[in-house]
């Protein structure tokens, strides 16, 4: 949601080869919505998301933040849910090609 001010749910496919985080609509569609580029990228759990007055925003956010500067962030259903995302995401980003 981070470009259109809102929140949506989103399928995720994390990849290595090549270090990309693939999301689709949940409700089905084979091709991806877009796609997150992760060599390079940092990840970080986040309290606050900027603006965040404006939307329905709970806790678990984490953000993503890619080589070229573009800032991600997304919402995990669970916080034990958001640390296996950040772990899985770092490992990718480091390893990933």
């Amino acid at each position: 949601g981070h470009r259109r001010k809102n929140w949506k749910v989103r399928k995720f496919v994390l990849r290595e080869d090549p270090a990309y985080l693939h999301y689709y609509d949940p409700a089905g569609g084979e091709d991806p919505l877009g796609a997150i580029h992760l060599r390079g990228c940092v990840v970080t759990a986040v309290e606050d998301m900027p603006d965040s007055k404006k939307y329905d925003v709970e806790n678990n956010l984490f953000e993503i933040i890619t080589a070229s500067e573009v800032h991600y962030y997304l919402q995990a259903a669970s916080s034990t849910e958001r640390t296996e995302w950040i772990k899985a995401i770092q490992a990718v980003a480091r390893t990933g090609k």
